[in-house]
């Protein structure tokens, strides 16, 4: 199948567009029947990913297996993601990116439906689990890349769109966790599986009712056979690499996730549950949520002409999360430090993935969106791994207090970057 082929079979037999507009002066809208399919599915897929973590680790715990097996089954998958996304990026490209993400969807149905006959069944192999993760983590990696470039394509207002549908994994990031827990309750960790498996069934028929808009500039022509595969590889990596702001914001992140991220998940985890006990850290963890879901809405009213400049300024509330629980102050101010980093970080999100989809063409955004994700998830995990050793070394208050310093490091390292700063906001369809 050529591209050109490709971007066809995305066009409606009807030729509507799917971009819903407002007369007048009100500018262009969010809603439309085709972003709206694309909204819900985005918002069931984030919320059966938020319920996996709770089946994984109740399903593997009730077996037998240790916290160490519950780790190895979800590093499978997240690992052949972040190893499979920049080669995911090149597909989207080349061919039709609704039928790969419908195609992932189908794949991640059949995977989990197998896990959970496998639970209901109590006869649960780690191996298996592993391999159905990584089957998981490569249609992950084949769907994801596809995201970046269909968010522009059905909603003219790509800062509103993204903002709607960061407000909506917020939400599923809350109540997944919980769904998940009363499933595992009062049925079984095979049971949230099932669940999990239909979120993907409705998101591939949100997907297949989609009516998906062509490129703006037509579609690109690609050639056949591996030579021309690494070819649009190599291309997408020289369009990375040509633009300032967005290395720029990769290598500063790739510090971010190390020193800040990184080691603040796992050791926030472990203070607050040692020193105010589970709920206290189901508390916290709400109110990071909740953070999430106002600096979404805020993100969908505020119109900053340099968008990352605005970005950068929020990610300095990320400071009072670490440093609060770090400091060992009371679980109202570690919440309100959760609540006010949530809010800064989702900002951050809206205009980080806006300026991507507006700044950069649409016929490479797939793959430098691919770059992107790989490039920001490839230090989280080094951090996560250095966060043990720093706290035995050091405490794990100090570890929090510096990743709090250096949080405040790494958004004044994004404001000191001319090109991170000084970048002006375009519209969809109109890249610098």
């Amino acid at each position: 199948m050529t591209g050109t082929r490709a971007r066809h079979d995305d066009v409606a037999s009807t030729g509507r567009t799917g971009r819903g507009r407002r007369s007048g002066a009100e500018g262009p809208a969010v809603w439309s029947r085709d972003f709206a399919l694309f909204f819900v599915a985005r918002a069931v897929a984030r919320l059966g990913d938020t319920m996996l973590p709770v089946a994984l680790a109740a399903g593997l715990l009730r077996q037998g297996y240790g916290a160490g097996a519950v780790g190895l089954a979800m590093a499978s998958a997240s690992a052949a993601f972040a190893g499979l996304v920049v080669f995911g990026g090149v597909m989207a490209d080349r061919f039709s990116t609704r039928r790969l993400m419908i195609g992932a969807d189908l794949v991640r149905l059949v995977t989990q439906s197998l896990a959970a006959v496998l639970f209901f069944s109590g006869h649960v192999v780690l191996w298996q689990i592993c391999a159905i993760g990584i089957v998981g983590g490569v249609a992950a990696a084949v769907f994801q890349p596809g995201v970046a470039s269909t968010v522009p394509r059905l909603a003219p207002d790509v800062q509103g769109a993204n903002g709607a549908i960061r407000v909506a994994e917020s939400v599923a990031q809350l109540a997944g966790p919980a769904a998940a827990g009363l499933l595992v309750g009062f049925a079984s960790p095979g049971g949230v599986f099932v669940a999990h498996a239909a979120t993907y069934a409705v998101s591939a028929l949100c997907l297949l009712l989609l009516r998906l808009p062509p490129l703006p500039g037509g579609a690109r022509a690609a050639g056949p056979g591996p030579r021309a595969f690494v070819a649009d590889l190599a291309e997408g990596w020289r369009e990375f690499r040509s633009r300032t702001w967005l290395w720029g914001v990769i290598v500063i992140w790739g510090v971010y996730m190390i020193a800040t991220w990184g080691p603040t998940v796992p050791l926030v985890a472990a203070e607050v549950v040692q020193r105010h006990g589970p709920r206290a850290y189901g508390l916290i963890n709400s109110a990071l949520g909740a953070g999430t879901v106002a600096g979404g809405l805020l993100a969908l009213r505020l119109r900053p002409r340099r968008m990352l400049r605005a970005g950068s300024l929020a990610l300095f509330a990320f400071f009072g999360f670490p440093a609060a629980v770090g400091a060992g102050l009371g679980v109202p101010a570690m919440a309100v430090g959760a609540a006010v980093a949530g809010a800064g970080l989702s900002f951050w999100g809206v205009m980080w993935a806006t300026t991507v989809q507006t700044q950069v063409p649409g016929d490479v955004l797939n793959r430098i969106h691919a770059y992107d994700v790989a490039g920001s998830l490839a230090m989280m995990p080094v951090g996560q791994a250095l966060a043990g050793p720093a706290a035995a070394a050091l405490g794990a208050g100090r570890v929090l207090l510096v990743a709090a310093g250096v949080s405040l490091l790494v958004a004044a390292a994004l404001l000191a970057v001319p090109a991170i700063r000084g970048l002006t906001r375009a519209e969809a369809g109109t890249p610098h």
